[in-house]
């Protein structure tokens, strides 16, 4: 070992335990699958920044997350700039970081589900690593003692460990239950964390919202807020059963359950060519001054939505006493980050409101409408007092105007700012620096103008400040030096700007382990500068983060044609369809025109699927349209469906020209490669509970759980009937996970694509369904308020997993269907939400050892390196994969060292010898000599 010398205790230990290395390594099992193909180099998550760059309150250094290289980036503020001093690897995929004081750092890592304490003291390292609910992602200190307010979704390992079973508001998340708050905020005392494993919180505290995201604090420090992210706008879907018959908008019908529907479909009844429409289910939206769930044609459908949205965005909460004092509704559809202005002490709030309402992409000339170009409006909502007032950041634009038709004006996009991000104010309160992810650009507000509405983005965006590499996601303020330190996702770097000039004078790249097609692609998911017709719409208004928006679109388009489906399709036997038509009560023409193999343009609500995952996938879109498009013609190709979605940048995102097929290439090996974080439902040792074990030997056992007896065919496994796994194959060392390469007729008015199931847990909380042709019914009364309008199935419009399995195709007869009945329903249920994904559970965790408190967390190390050595099949991470790579890492003998776990024994990385298990710990026993272990993806860089 090298620089500064070892303590003389660690110097003999160390001696001591090398000595009987070559014993240990004879001694420890071999490691399970030695003999291994090289895993990927780097996994790519795509987690949302939130707060990646902070100042110490000495404004003497700043803090950087460094996202993919999972590590904490600080700079000295000297008179000559930004100058590195050191890197401190933390947890996966970090976003957001907070100096408690200028000793101390605590770092926010969304894949780990953890915090890293970081001392800045001496050599800065990890001094403590505490555990919390999945996907954390901000972090403020507040109230009289400093406490730390963390975000993290209602969910994960870590809320039900025994170790904290005693702290209000741990334990089991409910989740499927109704009317559960689902954003939490753990809270911590700094100064007192306590001796659990992975530390003790003072409280979790809950908020009726979904999974939370930003947080800020009041000028006194004694108020947290605390924001949702994707919280919704109120709107939900009418099941297709519930419409009446035809396109006779006003003509009432009785429906199953005796209530009455106020008319038929909206139509066009058929698309621009004259092809019959299918009959679809619709978007509503609850109109708060009428106080019913109102079409576009304001028709009431309240008896059609059992449940109410009081849609609480923002909450405020009292630091001291951790109570919640107020809450704030209708701020936006998708909150990003919030500010305080020093001097008002009013709140701002980046999000962006989407438009999902309004009906079809495309030019909107048969149906007189589309939503192309206007999928989001960026905005800053002002709160102040009670009062809440939403402020577009471009209503210079005008959404009539597509782009290319006359009077389109080409130059609104200059003046435009796509997805805010994160903000900062002046210490004098007036004005409100805004970083737009997709505009490369910072925007600078008047904040009396801003509040008042009176500023002019054509005339204001002159002095909007330009930043290079793209993506820039945080901002820190340096009014002294007159300075703004900006965060560029796309090029992972630190830009400086002289606020005197409002010009870039610094960039300071960070080490990216990331691939070039990743760099390269990542802007097309993201830039409105080039692919956005009026600057402010692009493919991530819809798929935040390459994920989704938890909504549901109606993006039809009735000026396309009817295309074929090429894709093999479950029951298309014409006998069998028409026996399944008839069992399924289905009334109108299958895909609208009775063709089994119809793609119709006029498809109807879909919910916005992840874009995370879809290696493997073969053809996409809910239906599988994609497989026949701009490119070609491919049921099974990925790389040719993804590339034809080229067509939604003019159609949908509203761009005056398209991506070339060298730019939409690049698009598609960037995304390909992002993959599904591990399911934080499943146990951290990767075993089922007793419900998730009788459900999965259900799934996989031989009884069917659907199909029918057809005349003269009879039930036949694989072409009438069909196992859980015999539609929803899951093979992970395939790539399957639920997808079919099939489509399938399942009682729906179309044909669709058998889905994959690795995200249902994320899709938890609506409650509440009317009765519906061909469902069991039962608990069909409203539910009161929930959290989300759109659940499972393409639509959204089924609340619950158990809801989808009352299917009475699921119905128990002659050797089909849920023979268990309902306590069987929920087994599979509790199985689908612990449903396997790309990554073992243990990928990400982490536990930090120190000189006393190895009793605590011996266990927990035993369990990373027991999976670090269990098999693992994925196919994208390879054959003979094991469930992790282990290292530890830590500060040893005066310098940082990283050890990997290999063939039973541990590797530094400074050229030393292999230690034994034993060896490595006991280097914890010295003070200040804290051993860190994390679980990363196999193949990861050390």
């Amino acid at each position: 070992m090298s620089g500064v010398g070892p303590h003389p205790k660690t110097v003999d230990l160390l001696n001591f335990l090398h000595t009987l290395a070559a014993v240990a390594l004879l001694s420890a099992p071999l490691l399970a699958g030695s003999a291994r193909a090289a895993p990927p180099n780097f996994i790519e998550f795509e987690s949302g920044h939130v707060r990646p760059i902070a100042m110490s309150p000495s404004k003497t250094q700043l803090f950087a997350v460094n996202t993919p290289n999972a590590t904490l980036e600080i700079f000295n503020v000297t008179p000559q700039g930004l100058v590195f001093q050191a890197r401190v690897p933390v947890g996966l995929e970090p976003v957001a970081v907070a100096a408690r004081n200028n000793g101390e750092v605590w770092v926010v890592n969304h894949l780990s589900d953890s915090v890293s304490v970081v001392t800045l003291v001496g050599i800065p390292h990890v001094v403590r690593t505490l555990l919390v609910g999945d996907e954390p992602r901000d972090i403020v200190f507040a109230g009289s003692t400093g406490r730390a307010f963390i975000t993290t979704a209602h969910r994960g390992q870590q809320r039900t460990d025994p170790s904290i079973a005693g702290v209000e508001g741990a334990g089991d998340p409910q989740m499927t239950t109704s009317s559960v708050p689902r954003a939490d905020v753990w809270v911590f005392d700094p100064d007192h964390l306590g001796t659990t494993l992975g530390g003790t919180p003072v409280r979790i505290m809950t908020f009726f919202t979904d999974t939370p995201r930003a947080l800020a604090v009041s000028p006194d420090g004694n108020t947290v807020f605390v924001a949702g992210f994707k919280t919704g706008n109120q709107t939900s879907i009418v099941n297709e059963g519930r419409i009446c018959t035809g396109f006779n908008t006003n003509q009432p019908c009785w429906l199953s359950d005796l209530s009455i529907s106020p008319g038929g479909h909206l139509g066009p009844a058929t698309d621009a060519s004259g092809e019959p429409a299918p009959e679809v289910g619709m978007i509503v939206k609850y109109n708060n001054a009428h106080r019913h769930w109102e079409d576009e044609l304001g028709r009431n459908w309240d008896n059609s939505i059992r449940f109410s949205l009081p849609d609480t965005d923002v909450f405020a909460v009292d630091a001291n006493s951790l109570s919640q004092t107020a809450s704030f509704a209708h701020i936006g559809t998708t909150l990003f980050n919030m500010v305080v202005n020093p001097a008002s002490g009013h709140l701002y709030v980046s999000n962006t409101e989407a438009v999902n309402n309004v009906r079809f992409e495309g030019p909107g000339t048969f149906a007189g409408h589309t939503v192309q170009g206007h999928l989001a409006e960026a905005r800053v909502t002002v709160i102040s007092g009670a009062t809440v007032t939403p402020r577009h950041l471009n209503k210079h634009i005008n959404y009539a105007k597509l782009a290319g038709s006359s009077g389109f004006d080409p130059t609104a996009k200059d003046h435009s700012l796509a997805t805010p991000l994160d903000m900062a104010v002046t210490r004098d309160g007036t004005t409100l620096y805004v970083a737009a992810f997709g505009s490369s650009k910072i925007g600078v507000f008047n904040t009396t103008e801003l509040e008042n509405d009176t500023f002019d983005p054509t005339v204001d965006s002159a002095n909007y400040i330009p930043v290079s590499g793209g993506g820039p996601s945080g901002i820190v303020l340096d009014e002294p030096r007159q300075r703004l330190y900006v965060m560029t996702r796309f090029d992972d770097a630190v830009k400086v700007i002289d606020l005197a000039t409002k010009q870039q004078i610094a960039a300071l790249p960070l080490p990216n382990p990331e691939s070039a097609s990743v760099v390269q692609g990542r802007p097309m998911l993201y830039d409105a500068t080039r692919f956005s017709g009026n600057g402010e719409a692009s493919c991530s208004s819809c798929h935040i983060f390459g994920d989704n928006d938890d909504l549901s679109w109606d993006l039809g388009n009735p000026d396309a044609t009817v295309t074929k489906n090429p894709t093999p399709i479950n029951e298309s036997n014409p006998l069998i369809l028409a026996v399944g038509e008839t069992m399924f009560g289905v009334k109108t023409p299958l895909n609208g025109s009775g063709k089994v193999d119809d793609f119709h343009p006029m498809k109807g609500p879909m919910t916005t699927q992840t874009l995370r995952g879809l290696t493997n996938s073969g053809a996409m879109h809910w239906r599988g349209d994609r497989s026949n498009g701009f490119f070609g013609i491919d049921p099974f190709n990925e790389n040719l469906s993804f590339n034809n979605f080229i067509v939604a940048f003019q159609g949908l995102v509203g761009s005056v020209d398209q991506p070339s097929a060298a730019q939409m290439q690049g698009f598609t090996d960037f995304q390909l490669q992002v993959v599904p974080p591990p399911n934080p439902v499943r146990s951290l040792d990767n075993s089922l509970t007793a419900s998730q074990q009788r459900g999965h030997d259900f799934y996989f056992g031989p009884h069917p759980s659907d199909g029918f007896n057809v005349p003269g065919i009879g039930l036949i496994l694989g072409t009438t009937t069909f196992t859980c796994n015999g539609c929803h194959a899951l093979d992970p060392s395939q790539g399957k996970f639920g997808a079919s390469k099939n489509d399938s007729f399942e009682g729906i008015e179309q044909v669709f694509k058998i889905p994959h199931l690795r995200n249902l847990y994320t899709k938890v909380g609506m409650f509440g369904m009317p009765a519906i042709p061909g469902d069991n019914p039962g608990n069909n009364v409203n539910q009161g308020a929930q959290i989300r309008g759109s659940g499972f199935q393409h639509d959204g419009t089924v609340d619950t997993l158990f809801r989808f399995l009352q299917a009475q195709v699921f119905n128990p007869r002659s050797r089909v269907g849920f023979a268990g009945g309902d306590p069987q329903r929920r087994d599979v249920e509790q199985f689908l939400l612990a449903f396997d994904t790309d990554l073992a559970p243990i990928v990400g965790q982490q536990v930090t050892l120190d000189a006393s408190n190895a009793a605590m967390v011996g266990p927990r190390i035993d369990l990373l390196i027991a999976r670090a050595r269990t098999l693992f099949a994925s196919q994208v991470l390879g054959p003979g994969a094991t469930e992790c790579d282990l290292v530890a890492r830590g500060v040893v003998g005066g310098h940082a060292v990283t050890f990997a776990l290999r063939g039973g024994m541990f590797t530094p990385d400074d050229g030393g010898p292999a230690v034994s298990d034993a060896a490595l710990r006991a280097l914890a026993a010295v003070d200040g000599q804290q051993i860190t272990y994390t679980c990363l993806p196999p193949g990861w860089p050390h």
